[in-house]
């Protein structure tokens, strides 16, 4: 039987790792989870206060459950997906942190009605390396280091939910690694089918050949015997 993968021939087992520090929404988590660790030092007591541990770990777990799924996403997609969703949940839960810290201190939330809005969308939009934000840490105020975590939390789980539907249309298309295995090893079954039967096919090309170089060889030798006759 000839394996056939409509879809994508499949040569490995292990699917090619993602560089995920090319991944936008990992670069914007790098940025959250350093403004975060930033933001409750300068914002928050350093005693007392559960909500500082709270924030910067769910940053950090954004943040590392992007690599961890990139990583585990080589042999299983499954396990990449489910690291994925444990990343949008601490993406999630730090965006309603900073929410909460707006309302409590009675802090503006900027809209699209608001004067500075529109910049803050444009420049989170444009810009992902911790580089571009680090110079501002200490000198943004309270609010706009909220509102601008607000942004980038909104970014981040927008992209990894696009990010999650290519990764569950992969998993459609190719399988898990069980698949995969099956696959290869049905494609390589199949290389040797047609690399045994190319064979087959030059061989009896050659017997074929064989054959009429047999029936001319042997007429000659009787066009011969009758010349000496």
């Amino acid at each position: 039987m000839i394996y056939k993968n409509p879809v994508k021939r499949i040569e490995s087992v292990l699917k090619t790792q993602t560089n995920w520090k090319n991944l936008w929404f990992y670069q914007k988590a790098v940025v959250l989870y350093q403004m975060t660790y930033v933001f409750t030092k300068r914002f928050l007591p350093i005693y007392g206060d559960r909500t500082v541990d709270q924030m910067v770990q769910a940053a950090r777990s954004g943040k590392q459950n992007i690599v961890e799924g990139s990583a585990d996403g080589v042999t299983s997609t499954e396990m990449e997906l489910k690291l994925l969703n444990v990343a949008r949940a601490s993406i999630q839960e730090l965006l309603e942190d900073y929410e909460d810290y707006i309302i409590s201190h009675k802090l503006i939330k900027w809209t699209k009605d608001h004067p500075r809005f529109n910049g803050m969308l444009t420049f989170c939009r444009s810009h992902n390396l911790l580089s571009d934000y680090d110079p501002f840490f200490n000198k943004w105020t309270n609010e706009e280091m909220c509102n601008i975590g607000i942004s980038l939390c909104r970014m981040v789980d927008k992209m990894l939910m696009t990010y999650q539907k290519k990764k569950e249309k992969e998993f459609i298309m190719e399988g898990g690694i069980k698949e995969r295995m099956t696959a290869v090893r049905l494609n390589y079954r199949n290389q040797q089918n047609q690399a045994l039967e190319a064979a087959n096919q030059g061989i009896a090309v050659l017997q074929k050949e064989n054959s009429e170089l047999r029936k001319t060889i042997s007429e000659l030798l009787k066009e011969i015997k009758n010349l000496k006759e």
